[in-house]
């Protein structure tokens, strides 16, 4: 649709503007309502305004470095690309290999290259196959020894899943998101947040998020997973203290009843609901538009999908999900 007819270039600007607010005068009486955008920054804002403390528990981190290896260290195979870091040698085609799921033992490491050409030089690091009895060689520039914390693309330090293991499994804790995994189909199921679950184990998971935690939901008895990043993964929004926390969430918020806490859990809202419980409910919206007028502060939050909610004077008077 086009707004304005074609203006010759010498156009003053003065009767453009004043087209322009012609435009928007005559849409305040269409029906149309004209809102500011709001920014990012503005959902901070707003979202600074509610109160959504929550105790969180930090793990003690995994440090680990190449020279510190010792022979026979394990490593857990995340994904078929890891082909693509090894040498070619004689003893295997890298086009016919699937190592998903397998393990490798270390059995040491070699460096070579110029010293002249420094991002040249590699560091090829031997690994024996326990499925298959394969000697593989890894490759990786050596410029990427000096990390502080070293880790291969494509592979899984069972040292660091046996790490986190040991701080969580047996103990009971609070779940903080309501994305669940089956944990036979690796499905995405509905789950519930801030109730008591009791972590069974940890295992090793993919490239992205190496990291499968294992629970059982203590009041149902539902059994289900998550993926959770480490300490060096660059996924912060699944560290094990935005996943979890150590003590019952519902104490931080006394004034929230049993029941709407109840809704809460199951990602649930009712009209009459403050910002704060359908903040916890639902989680952060994509955009918030704010409209004051004589009846009092109105505000939108939009979800994707389609989904909005409608408050006035801050509680929940409409929505759609």
């Amino acid at each position: 649709m086009k707004f304005f007819p074609q203006l010759p270039a010498t156009c003053p600007a003065r009767v453009i503007a004043g087209m322009v607010l012609c435009l928007l005068v005559s849409a305040c009486g269409t029906g149309i309502e004209v809102t500011e955008h709001v920014t990012d920054k503005d959902v901070r804002r707003v979202m600074g305004q509610i109160d959504t403390r929550q105790p969180a528990v930090t793990l003690e981190a995994y440090v680990d470095s190449l020279q510190a290896w010792k022979i026979g260290k394990r490593f857990w195979v995340a994904d078929d690309k890891v082909t693509e870091m090894l040498a070619d040698t004689e003893g295997y085609d890298k086009d016919t290999l699937h190592l998903t799921g397998h393990v490798l033992t270390y059995r040491g490491h070699t460096k070579s290259g110029s010293f002249l050409y420094g991002d040249n030089r590699r560091i090829y690091i031997d690994f024996d196959d326990e499925q298959t009895g394969l000697s593989l060689q890894y490759r990786i520039k050596s410029r990427d020894e000096n990390h502080d914390i070293f880790s291969l693309p494509m592979l899984i330090d069972l040292d660091m899943v046996n790490h986190v293991a040991r701080q969580l499994v047996s103990k009971e804790f609070y779940i903080r998101t309501p994305i669940w995994y089956d944990r036979q189909t690796e499905h995405m199921m509905d789950g519930r947040r801030f109730i008591k679950v009791m972590i069974d184990s940890v295992l090793p998971g993919n490239e992205v998020l190496p990291l499968r935690v294992l629970f059982t939901a203590v009041d149902s008895g539902e059994r289900a997973m998550v993926w959770m990043s480490d300490n060096v993964s660059t996924m912060h929004g699944r560290d094990f203290d935005a996943l979890f926390v150590a003590n019952d969430p519902h104490l931080s918020y006394p004034a929230i009843s049993d029941e709407n806490w109840r809704l809460i859990t199951c990602g649930q809202i009712v009209v009459g609901m403050t910002k704060e419980e359908c903040l916890l409910s639902l989680g952060t919206p994509k955009h918030i538009a704010e409209r004051p007028d004589q009846g009092g502060l109105k505000e939108y939050w939009y979800y994707d999908g389609g989904s909005y909610l409608y408050f006035v004077d801050g509680l929940l008077s409409q929505f759609r999900k």
